[in-house]
């Protein structure tokens, strides 16, 4: 079940938490992909907080929301780039994007494999993706006071798999929001801290989102019509010479 837009919205721009929160998946984001210059960048669920520091450079920026959540203008004082669609029909054309970023979309969409389906099929070949969820293993999946407290936590295995069995190649991990998810001044004021020391722990142990980078990788097919990356080369390239026919006394 997806929220509603306006409590996205409340949560990520009206709270020191929200904002917080956003400020260190961002930064991760960021580091993944420092720059999208003459690239399209699309985002879906509730991504938008994410493509800010794309709209500068990149071809452009598209952020879809589902229809179940419902959409919003964005970005603020600037023309609208945001657009309503079907959680498995996007309108977009096949292998339109060169990078994609899921937020607040996998964990409470009713058909993930479908919607795994259409991220696959936007994506350009050897297009990326970014896939943001909450982590089973920590506290932000056991509050409903973030957004991250609804849909299904998954831990990096499950989520590697799940994105394996869609065809796609996971490359790197992290984790972020290693403070707690509470909304008082004390632990706020400390939100730097706990990221930086965080981020030397195990990815598992405490962070309350993980980040998943995966890329689509098209396979050439064979004769017979199973994938194969490379394909095999004839004899003659393979140091193999011809044997010349003898003439005839």
């Amino acid at each position: 079940m997806h929220l509603d837009v306006v409590e996205l919205r409340n949560f990520y721009y009206r709270t020191g938490l929200g904002r917080a929160a956003q400020r260190a998946i961002r930064d991760q984001v960021v580091a993944f992909w420092p720059d999208a210059e003459r690239q399209s960048v699309a985002g879906f669920g509730f991504a938008v907080p994410l493509l800010r520091p794309y709209l500068a450079d990149a071809r452009r920026v598209i952020g879809l929301m589902p229809d179940q959540q419902g959409v919003m203008h964005w970005p603020a004082g600037m023309p609208n780039v945001s657009a309503l669609c079907p959680e498995t029909r996007w309108p977009l054309q096949t292998g339109f994007v060169d990078k994609l970023v899921v937020m607040h979309g996998l964990e409470t969409s009713d058909a993930p494999d479908a919607l795994l389906e259409e991220c696959w099929r936007v994506l350009g070949p050897g297009g990326k993706a970014l896939f943001v969820v909450p982590n089973r293993g920590g506290l932000w999946s056991r509050s409903d006071s973030t957004p991250f407290g609804y849909g299904r936590p998954y831990s990096l295995s499950q989520l590697e798999l799940q994105l394996r069995r869609s065809r796609f190649l996971p490359e790197r991990h992290a984790a972020v929001l290693f403070q707690p998810p509470s909304h008082k001044r004390f632990w706020k004021r400390w939100g730097p801290v706990w990221e930086r020391v965080g981020r030397q722990m195990p990815t598992a142990l405490a962070g309350g989102v993980l980040v998943v980078e995966v890329s689509k990788q098209v396979y050439a097919q064979t004769g017979s019509g199973s994938p194969e990356a490379v394909r095999r080369k004839a004899g003659v390239l393979e140091g193999l010479r011809p044997v010349p026919e003898a003439k005839p006394v």
